[in-house]
């Protein structure tokens, strides 16, 4: 029954309770969220679980300790005191009685957070903002334009003005409902009236608005919501008062007037919101009348906050009225009265209300939260029962009088369910291994009980049973439960035929205990002791079953309630399992297993000799085991004889008699055991002669030629030794070697290696011989080496390594011969110490076979052989292109570590040869004055140094010579001249695509001129090909054709015949479409783009065009492409200032007619041709800066302002800088960054630095002084920086000397003005160790003497923007932008910079410049209707001197005096560099020294390299091009 009542427990309420303790865990609490109330709170919140709780535990905790707080179920937040600089972990968990959900966590530091901070506090004034208090209800829906004009940051900045709109009204089911709705090209319903029911969850989806993006259709998006937001259906109600919201941020881009006047005469009324660049004219045309108080525009997103109030007040006061006129019609039900309350329903019951009342609508819903639900009666109709309720639970009721266009307000009424008692206290106690006890307390007015009780199993449901016991029962005994098993028990108080709710609770069954801890001791070779832990009383005893692992036969026995017991009989050197079952009456419980190795059969132990005499000795030996059965002696004479042997029984010691004299003797001893098993032999020596010169002969110290012979000295007698020692081949004569009697050893060499020798020993007496002793002992092998390894490989060489043998060596030699091409083998020869060698002077990409020999003196071992290859150098990629009769041009994949290339072309029928030695970052290459139609090889040789790669070819024929065209009769037009080159345009290089209009509006006559114009331009420009500029030209209508690509002709005779016969295409304008094709087909490598040339587009049009231009033309000026737009006719400008480059003035041209195209024709010329000086003049400004910045500090990487990591920085924005494809970075007031000094200058500063800036102030960049770039140390104060004062017009730089001492050295004048005249200004501070050198723009306009600086500490902080006048915590930041910022370790950096970052700097750039700010003699007729906004007029000239001002503010500390003359240099010293010697061990620390006089400054030396003293710290040599790419 239990489990039948869970399959249906959606339907009934009590099955829920039965098994939520058991079956449904608390959930976890969700979406935890921080936000920042000030630099000391946080305010943390969450959404509560689904599901049954009771409250929250709130623990948050730091390094230092943790803190614990108790939440009650409503509040799902807190308010915590926060120290910014620490990290907190935060953890949630819902609790209900003694069980916890798991923990939701997260982790919060107040840096991550700055942003979140900084946003907020934009909307701190809401923090008492403003309540609508009205007892009046609304439908609200608002509508916010999510297009792209806002942006991801604004859009954050309006979900907090939703936020703090939605916080003003009391949202609930019965109450205000507000919806929302996101538009930009198309409407998106986000939620409708009726999908929240509580304020939170409409805050919190507004949190969670996704961020949509796309164009401004207003209009549509009114009819949207229309026709969508204000049905029943979606939740908008009859008789409340309809408001409608709209906030946008631009002009629609249709018409918003008849869906506005749609909406208002539906009862809706309309709230207008702009924000920055909305219009307010169709604003005023959407708001509902006033203006004053429906219609609101504001200036940025920033300042929404602002409106807030009084838009909320406005909308609360509107609704109370728009309420108040409708309730003028309707009354609503009076008397709610409540009866026949059970715990599953009640009646409600009430008085009818004045007027026609089509029907009433009863809305009830558990006091506590939780789905309404509702029944819709007759109007005729008074009562109701509300059924299917849960018990005991409270229910607010709602009745309403529905009419015939409204309703009425509610009647409002409370009830409460009744409880049926239910058992209280369960218990499960005694548990055994299959019986339990159930105990409960009685409930009053049961019947009886009903005790369901079954195992809890994953698998198919247990059988349940059941057991019912009369009312005054109130515990059982459950039988026959299956042990180790957990079970649910649930208790029912019965009432008649209902159940009250269950009390459920789970045990588990204890198991049959298995035995512990199994050990093994006493472990010999035929027996071992098992011993165990004893397990349950109830255990009646143990079952022990061993077996041989890798066998078969088990043995088992039982035994009683034992802990311990020995095994015996087993055999020797076998593993054994042991398993241990511990018996119970219900069986047996799980086994207990282990295993054993018994040991070897033990030898008998020291055995020796004594009691030596001419005819016997005794032997004797100490038993090894005590099992040993008998033991069987034998003796045999060494030199030939019979064996004999005797059984001694246990007898540890015999007497062998009957010898020979004089006689050695082989003495083998046996241990015989039980099971007639019998050890090995344990062997003694000895002589019957009581003469003993030699005894414990001995050999030792093998090697490859000697081994050491020794033994003791026995009797002194003994004149001399004599050592005998032959190989046991016998393919050697015996040597013979006589010692004196006092010597016991010998070193016997040179012997073979891996032989075999006898040595004997004999003691050499006065009147003869004694007997000899005699061993065998083995030189050892010549080993060869081993484990060959190859590293260090490179283009001509590689490191091989490789193991030593174990014998001692005289050296190796090395054996080396390429494989995969032809070359000798080398050979080198290396002592015995080393087992390493770099092998140099290789081919690259080569293979070699490596050998390694070891060197005896007696020979060389077996050789080590390997492989090893060298890397490839050389190009990949090889092809030809642009082949003519007397040139080609090659092209090769470049090779990553080439320093040069060098290329060669031959003749292959002739001796014919060029070459060209190329630099590394080149990849092709043409070679001229060739021969017509004959074959060629060309080849390509990577170089790295002084070393080259193989070569890499490939051959090609040029063209024949072609065949004369006939001569054709003279026409009557002659053909065009060529015109003549301009001087601007000789050298330049481009290349250039022109986008003509060739749509019908155009005609043949018009299109004709262009043809004219076309012909003109290009005939103006130098050489026309690879080495000068290339021309494309793409005609456009409803699509585009590409009429040649840029490499189509590399002469400008055929590129102008090309151009006249250009045909007409005629069609529709798609401007957009053809951009895009210029982009994605002309501009590639196959169209013939060049690398580090500028890229130039010219757009003619005479009409606006039929699709999108903005987002391709904005991708094309991003990238870096200089694009020109030249109108006609009937074009749109606004649409010719999207297409063209910025500024505007100089990148867009109009003319009336075509007949003007010779007024604009030289000044386009002009520009194109001039783009390329300058962007020539960026692209080596930039590779210099590469250059030198290698030697250097990269500031903008370190403090993330590159494009990669901004987004990550808190307080910045990305802009475009002085060119178009220059990004600038905008620090803004709130943003103060700061980086660890020990990140940046690990090291400190070096002794001489340049401070490179390129850097714009800002109109609202503060008055008062401000670092531009500071150091600090650990306590906030300064020690080097860079400061300009904005009201005083000075820039000072500041420092602390060698002794300690803080100076400045403060630069104003006229110069030093312009850097606040809000343009970008490159500042160069060049720092020496006497001087401060001020270059403004790449000139010098100061430079003031200082003393050599100290070095700084690294426990601080480097800062951007810092105010002067911050102190500790209250640090602010001025704005500005900020486009690059180095430190270079050189002062002569600011001397060859070039400044090509700022355009009028350059001398063309100027000239550049001029010509553009000219206004012509013969003015351009320009068509008169208004125009766009201009762009801000350049800085005026400084006006007349005004009015004394009052005393301004304490000034900068004075800087230090003049330091005294140095005294003069003394003579240079004579003498020769030595050789540098080998390097010592580090010395100890010495004492700091005094400060030295600094020297006089020398001369500017060559650009040197960043080296660990000067830049520690810096990824010297990294890729700076993937962080910072050059302009191609």
């Amino acid at each position: 029954m239990l489990f039948q009542c869970l399959s249906i427990c959606r339907c009934f309420s009590y099955c829920k309770t039965v098994f939520s303790v058991f079956f449904c865990l608390v959930a976890t609490p969700r979406r935890l969220r921080f936000k920042v109330l000030s630099a000391t709170q946080l305010h943390v919140s969450w959404k509560e679980p689904k599901g049954e709780f009771e409250s929250y535990r709130f623990i948050y905790s730091t390094q230092s300790g943790k803190t614990e707080l108790e939440i009650t179920k409503k509040e799902a937040k807190v308010i915590i005191d926060i120290d910014p600089r620490k990290l907190y972990t935060v953890k949630v968990t819902a609790v209900k009685g003694a069980q916890e959900s798991k923990p939701l966590q997260g982790t919060f530091k107040s840096e991550k957070s700055l942003l979140t901070f900084t946003i907020w506090s934009v909307f701190l004034s809401f923090t008492e903002q403003f309540m609508c208090k009205t007892p009046a209800i609304a439908d609200i829906v608002i509508l916010v334009d999510g297009s792209w004009s806002i942006g991801r940051i604004n859009f954050r900045l309006v979900r907090m003005f939703l936020e703090n709109l939605v916080s003003a009204f009391h949202v609930e089911f019965d109450k205000t409902r507000i919806g929302l709705a996101q538009y930009s090209g198309d409407p998106r319903m986000e939620w409708h009236l009726n999908t929240f029911t509580t304020k939170e969850a409409v805050i919190d989806a507004v949190k969670n608005l996704p961020y949509k993006g796309g164009n401004t259709l207003t209009g549509l998006a009114l009819t949207y919501i229309l026709e969508n937001s204000y049905k029943p259906e979606s939740g908008s109600r009859a008789g409340v008062p309809k408001i409608g919201i709209l906030i946008t941020d631009g002009k629609s881009q249709d018409d918003v007037r008849p869906p506005a006047q749609s909406l208002r005469e539906a009862g809706i009324e309309l709230f207008a919101i702009g924000v920055k660049n909305a219009d307010e004219k169709e604003l005023k045309a959407i708001g509902s009348p006033p203006e004053e108080t429906h219609v609101y525009n504001v200036a940025d997103f920033s300042v929404m906050s602002s409106i807030v109030e009084r838009l909320t007040r406005t909308v609360c006061d509107r609704v109370e009225q728009l309420d108040k006129a409708i309730k003028v019609t309707m009354a609503s039900p009076r008397g709610l009265v409540t009866s026949e309350v059970t715990a599953r329903s009640f009646r409600v019951s009430w008085t009818h209300a004045q007027g026609t009342v089509e029907k009433y609508r009863v809305v009830y819903y558990p006091a506590s939260g939780g789905q309404p639900e509702e029944k819709v009666v007759q109007g005729t109709v008074d009562t109701v029962v509300l059924n299917y309720l849960l018990s005991l639970t409270e229910y607010q009721v709602a009745v309403f009088a529905i009419y015939a266009s409204s309703a009425s307000e509610a009647l409002r009424g409370s009830a409460t369910t009744l409880a049926l008692p239910t058992v209280n206290n369960l218990e499960l106690f005694d548990i055994t291994h299959n019986t339990m006890r159930a105990r409960w307390r009685v409930a009053e007015g049961a019947s009886g009980f009903m005790i369901l009780y079954a195992p809890l199993t994953e698998g198919d449901d247990a059988d349940e049973k059941e057991v019912k016991v009369a009312e005054t029962v109130n515990e059982v005994e459950l039988e026959n439960l299956t042990p180790d098993t957990e079970y649910t028990v649930t208790v029912y108080a019965m009432y008649g035929e209902e159940a009250s709710d269950p009390m459920t609770s789970q045990e588990t069954t204890l198991p049959l205990t298995p035995a512990r801890n199994l050990r093994f001791s006493n472990v010999d070779h035929s027996s071992a002791r098992l011993t165990w832990e004893a397990t349950s009383k109830k255990a009646s005893g143990y079952r022990i079953m061993y077996v041989k692992t890798n066998g078969v036969q088990t043995n088992e026995m039982d035994v009683g309630r034992i802990t311990t017991l020995l095994l015996r009989n087993l055999t020797s050197l076998t593993e054994y399992t042991v398993a241990i079952f511990a018996i119970y009456d219900e069986g047996q419980a799980e086994p207990l297993t282990d295993s054993f190795t018994t040991k070897t059969i033990p030898e008998p132990l020291n055995l020796r000799s004594s009691e030596v005499s001419t005819e016997s000795f005794r032997v004797t030996w100490e038993h090894s085991a005590q099992d040993v059965v008998l033991y069987r002696l034998t003796w045999t004479p060494i030199r030939g004889g019979d064996t004999k042997e005797v059984l001694n029984g246990k007898m540890n010691s015999h007497l062998l008699t009957g010898l020979r004299p004089i006689t050695e003797y082989e003495v083998n001893l046996f241990a015989v055991f039980r099971n007639e098993e019998e050890s090995n032999a344990v062997t003694l020596t000895e002589s019957t002669v009581v003469r003993l010169g030699v005894r414990n002969l001995l050999l030792s110290d093998h090697t490859t030629f000697s081994m050491e012979v020794s033994w003791e000295l026995q009797d002194r007698n003994v004149r001399q030794y004599r050592v005998a020692y032959v190989t046991t081949r016998g393919d050697r004569a015996e040597e013979t070697k006589m010692v004196p009697g006092g010597q016991n050893s010998l070193l016997l060499q040179p012997l073979l290696s891996d032989m075999e020798y006898k040595v004997t020993v004999t003691p050499v007496y006065a009147d003869g011989d004694g007997p000899g002793v005699s061993r065998m002992g083995r030189t050892l092998p010549l080993s060869a080496p081993r484990n060959l390894r190859v590293s260090e490989e490179w283009y001509n060489r590689f490191r091989i390594t490789w193991d030593t043998p174990p014998s001692p060596t005289m050296g190796y030699r090395v054996v080396y011969k390429p494989i995969t091409a032809p070359g000798p083998a080398l050979e080198t020869f290396v002592g015995e110490d080393v087992n390493t060698m770099l092998i140099l002077n290789l081919m690259s990409g080569t293979e070699y076979g490596v050998r390694v020999i070891a060197s005896y003196t007696t020979g060389s071992s077996e050789t080590l052989t390997g492989k090893a290859r060298t890397l490839y150098l050389g190009v990949t990629n090889l092809n030809t292109y642009q082949v003519r009769m007397n040139s080609v041009c090659a092209q090769w994949g470049a090779h990553h570590h080439a320093t040069l290339y060098r290329v060669v072309i031959e003749s292959l029928l002739s001796e014919y040869q060029q070459e060209a030695r190329l630099g590394g970052g080149t990849t092709r290459h043409c070679f001229n004055d060739l021969t017509a139609n004959m074959q060629y090889k060309i080849s390509v040789y990577a170089q790295l140094q002084d070393t080259e790669g193989p070569a890499v070819s490939t051959t090609e024929k040029t063209f024949p010579v072609p065949t004369p065209a006939p001569t054709r009769p003279p026409t009557t037009t002659a053909p065009p001249s060529i015109p003549s080159v301009k001087e601007v345009c000789k050298a330049a290089k481009a290349d250039l695509a022109f986008l003509v209009d060739g749509s019908w509006s155009i005609g043949d006559d018009n299109f004709l001129k262009i043809i004219r114009f076309l012909y003109s331009t290009t005939g103006a420009l130098d050489i026309i090909g690879p080495d000068g500029t290339q021309v494309a030209i793409v005609q456009f209508s409803d699509d585009a054709r590409t009429e040649f690509k840029l490499n189509s002709y590399d002469n400008k005779e055929r590129l102008l015949e090309a151009i006249n016969r250009i045909s007409y295409k005629g069609g529709n304008t798609k401007t957009g479409l053809a951009i895009r094709h210029v982009k994605d087909t002309i501009f590639t490598v196959g169209g013939g783009i060049r690398r580090g040339i500028p890229k130039v587009l010219v757009v003619l049009t005479d009409g606006r065009s039929q699709d999108d231009v903005n987002k391709v033309s904005k991708e094309m000026q991003m990238e870096g492409y200089i694009v020109f737009a030249i109108g006609f006719a009937d074009a749109d400008y606004g649409e010719l200032v999207s297409i063209a480059s910025k500024p505007s003035e100089r990148h867009v041209f109009f003319v009336d007619d075509l007949d003007a195209f010779k007024k604009i024709e030289e000044k386009l010329v002009t520009f194109v041709c001039e783009a390329y000086c300058a962007w020539t003049c960026l692209l080596l400004n930039q590779l210099m800066v590469v250059y030198v910045v290698a030697a250097g500090f990269r500031m903008m990487e370190m403090f993330g302002l590159v494009e990669g990591l901004y987004g990550h920085v808190s307080g910045v924005s990305m802009e475009p800088g002085t060119f178009n494809s220059f990004p600038c970075f905008r620090l803004h007031n709130n943003s103060l960054l700061a980086q660890p000094t020990k990140f940046i200058h690990p090291e400190g500063l070096p002794s001489d630095y340049t401070i490179t800036m390129l850097f714009r102030l800002l109109p609202e960049t503060p008055k008062e002084p401000f670092a531009l770039w500071e150091i600090l140390n650990k306590d906030n104060e300064p020690l080097v920086g860079v400061i300009l004062d904005n009201g005083g017009k000075t820039l000072t730089f500041f420092n602390h000397d060698y002794k300690g001492q803080f100076q400045t050295v403060t630069f104003e004048g006229p110069e030093i003005k312009k850097l606040f005249y809000g343009s970008f200004h490159k500042l160069h501070m060049a720092i020496s160790k006497t001087s401060a050198k001020a270059v403004i723009d790449c000139k010098l306009v100061g430079e003031k003497a200082i003393n050599a600086a100290g070095n700084i500490t690294t426990d601080g902080l480097e800062v951007l923007g810092r105010m002067v006048r911050s102190r500790g915590k209250k640090d602010s930041s001025a704005p500005f932008q900020l486009q690059a910022f180095d430190i270079v370790c050189s002062t002569s950096w600011a001397s060859r910079d070039k400044c090509c970052e700022l355009p009028g700097l350059v001398s063309h750039m100027a000239r550049y410049s001029s010509i553009l700010n000219h206004i012509p003699s013969a003015p351009v007729s320009v068509r008169t209707v208004p125009g766009p906004p201009g762009e801000p007029g350049r800085q005026g000239g400084p006006g007349p001197q005004g009015e004394q001002g009052p005393p301004g503010r304490p000034g900068f500390p004075g800087s230090n005096g003049e330091n005294g003359q140095a005294g003069a240099r003394g003579p240079m010293g004579q003498g020769r560099t030595g050789s540098q010697g080998p390097s010592g061990r580090p010395g100890n620390p010495g004492t700091p020294g005094r400060p030295g006089i600094p020297g006089p400054v020398g001369s500017a030396g060559p650009p040197g390299y960043c080296d660990q003293n000067s830049c520690v710290g810096y990824n010297v040599g990294g890729n700076y091009d993937n962080r910072h790419p050059l302009p191609l």
